[in-house]
This record gives C-alpha cells, sequence and structure tokens, in this order.
C-alpha cells in the first residue's frame, strides 16, 4: 500500500507539473502574438500630420501693403540682430529685389551666402506671366541651367498650344474664341521661351540660407528691397515664399483670382539643409501660358508648381498667384 500510495503521489505531481509547463507555454505564445499585433498596428499607424508641423507662408500676402511688408522684414531682422548667441545661427531668408536682373547680375547681390533657390518672370509689359521657381546652389551657372530648361518647356508648350488651335476649324464663335485663346497662349509661351535661352533680365526674387549679420549686409544693397528672415523655417517643404514682384509698390489686390491649378514639383525635395547638387529642373506653374490680352501683373507669384506632363491646360483669364494668410510672430513678415 504505502508503495502504491508513492505512484499516485508521484503521478499526480507530474500531472500538475505538466499543467504548470503547459499554462506558461500558453502564456508565452499569448504574449508574443500580442507583441506582433501590437508591433504591427505601430508600424502601420500614419503619422498625424500635426507632428510633421504647419506650413509657413513667407511674403506678402493679398491686401498686404508692400512697403508695409518691407519694413516689418527689416524690423524682424533688426531684431535678430539683437539676440544674444554664443555662435552665429544660419536661418533661411527671402531676399525680394527692387528690379528684375539677369543671372549674372546676381553675384554680386548674393554673393557670401548660401543660395537655396530663385525666383523669375519674364516681363511682357501688360500680358500676364506666370513666375517660376528654380533651385540653385551656384551663382549664375544653376540659373542659366534652369531657365533653359525652363525654354524647353515653353517651346513644348507653345507647340501643344498651336496644334489645339488647328484641331478647332469650324466657324462657332465660341470655337473661335477657343481658338484665338490657345494662338495667344502659343505667342506668349514662345516669347517666353526665347527670353529664357537667353537668360533673360527676370529674377527678382531668392531664398538663401545665412547668418543675421550676413543678411544685414545683402539688406543694405541697393538692389535688395527686402529682406525677410524665416528662422521659424525648418523644412523648406513645409514653406511656401511669395515674394513681391518688383511693379509692386502698392497695397496687393485681395480680389484677384487665384490661378489655375497646377501640378506639384517632381523635381525638388527640399530638405531642412540647402542641397550642394542643385534639382535637375526646374519648377514652374503647369497651368500654361496666361492670357495673352491685357492683363495687370499677377498679384502674387506662384512659388511652389511645376509643368505637367500631360500637355498645355487652358491659359488662365487672370493672373498666376498664390494667396495666403499671414503667420508670422513680426506680422506677417515671415
Amino acid at each position: 500500500m504505502p508503495r502504491l500510495a508513492g505512484g499516485f503521489v508521484r503521478v499526480a505531481r507530474g500531472r500538475l507539473r505538466m499543467r504548470l509547463l503547459t499554462a506558461a507555454a500558453l502564456l508565452g505564445v499569448t504574449g508574443v502574438l500580442l507583441a506582433v499585433v501590437w508591433t504591427a498596428h505601430r508600424g502601420t499607424t500614419t503619422v498625424p500630420e500635426a507632428t510633421l508641423g504647419e506650413t509657413v507662408q513667407v511674403g506678402v500676402v493679398q491686401g498686404q501693403s508692400v512697403p508695409l511688408y518691407a519694413k516689418q522684414a527689416r524690423s524682424e531682422l533688426a531684431g535678430l540682430l539683437k539676440r544674444p548667441a554664443a555662435t552665429p545661427v544660419e536661418t533661411y531668408a527671402l531676399v525680394s529685389l527692387k528690379a528684375y536682373l539677369a543671372p549674372e547680375r546676381l553675384t554680386p547681390v548674393l554673393g557670401g551666402v548660401s543660395v537655396v533657390e530663385v525666383y523669375a518672370r519674364v516681363p511682357l509689359g501688360r500680358t500676364s506671366t506666370a513666375s517660376v521657381r528654380i533651385p540653385a546652389f551656384k551663382i549664375p551657372e544653376d540659373v542659366v541651367a534652369g531657365m533653359r530648361q525652363v525654354a524647353a518647356r515653353r517651346d513644348t508648350d507653345a507647340a501643344d498650344f498651336q496644334g489645339l488651335a488647328g484641331k478647332l476649324t469650324t466657324a462657332d464663335a465660341e470655337e473661335q474664341r477657343l481658338r484665338d485663346t490657345y494662338l495667344g497662349g502659343s505667342e506668349v509661351a514662345r516669347a517666353e521661351a526665347e527670353a529664357y535661352r537667353k537668360g533673360c533680365t527676370c529674377v527678382y526674387a531668392a531664398v538663401v540660407r545665412a547668418t543675421p549679420v550676413a543678411l544685414d549686409q545683402i539688406a543694405s544693397r541697393p538692389e535688395v528691397r527686402a529682406v525677410d528672415p524665416a528662422p521659424e523655417v525648418r523644412r523648406l517643404d513645409r514653406a511656401v515664399f511669395l515674394p513681391p514682384l518688383p511693379e509692386q509698390v502698392g497695397q496687393l489686390d485681395p480680389s484677384a483670382s487665384p490661378s489655375a491649378s497646377a501640378a506639384a514639383s517632381p523635381s525638388a525635395s527640399p530638405s531642412a539643409q540647402p542641397s550642394r547638387t542643385p534639382s535637375a529642373e526646374p519648377s514652374d506653374p503647369g497651368g500654361g501660358p496666361s492670357d495673352p490680352g491685357p492683363a495687370s501683373p499677377p498679384a502674387s507669384p506662384v512659388a511652389e508648381t511645376s509643368p505637367s506632363d500631360d500637355g498645355p491646360a487652358s491659359p488662365p483669364a487672370s493672373p498666376a498667384h498664390a494667396p495666403s494668410a499671414a503667420a508670422s510672430e513680426a506680422g506677417e513678415a515671415g
């Protein structure tokens, strides 16, 4: 009997041990599965847009006085100069020019700082033309190369507009109006292409990165209208720059309508630091040439658009611009 009782005890202990081991194994497997599910869920969850930061707008907005904007930019730059710092801190800034300049004239104006990109537009009298954004690090070489690429694009636009006009052969008044619009767009595109190909006097602004002292030196040069520092800009792909055109000397028209839609830039993916290798292709509005009829200059240049490869769109009837709201602690100065 004692031997039999001892056997039952050993069997009972063995079963208990097996149950405990089984339970421990189940708990371990459950923990692993939970960890896998949590990790997978964490990896596929979209990062909230708010964590990326808000888009920063730097420049002149619709309805704002250009002279007041320039005054506010000077005040903000003066404030940066007064800040004590152990080491100079570079910041992005929007440099607006008093007049259109040719690429070779940019060196004495922007010399001594890192240039990120320039803004250009072919001034054709009262004919409205779009602005283009040309990534550039080396001045003036990158600007000239970028203008040649814009010229090639405008040549293509001119040919496409001409082809669209040729397909309209009926005597219908509406088609005739559309045909005249296409022919006018082709003429404007050819004029722009010729100007850019020759390295035209078309540059009116630039985005640079420099210390406040260097920015103050640029602001003192006679060709410069305003240097708008933007220390709040951390990533260029989260910033929109709206430089005033040289001919805009008063208050911007708040009733001006925006340009037709355009594709996003495929050529420039800016980061927090300017690239040492300029983008291979400049970006410019993809809506095609503007209405060839008389029109006032665009109220605010298009800054973040690029040409579309799907053929030309109908020429916009109103000047191209990108209205926005102020977003600066210094009073809409960026």
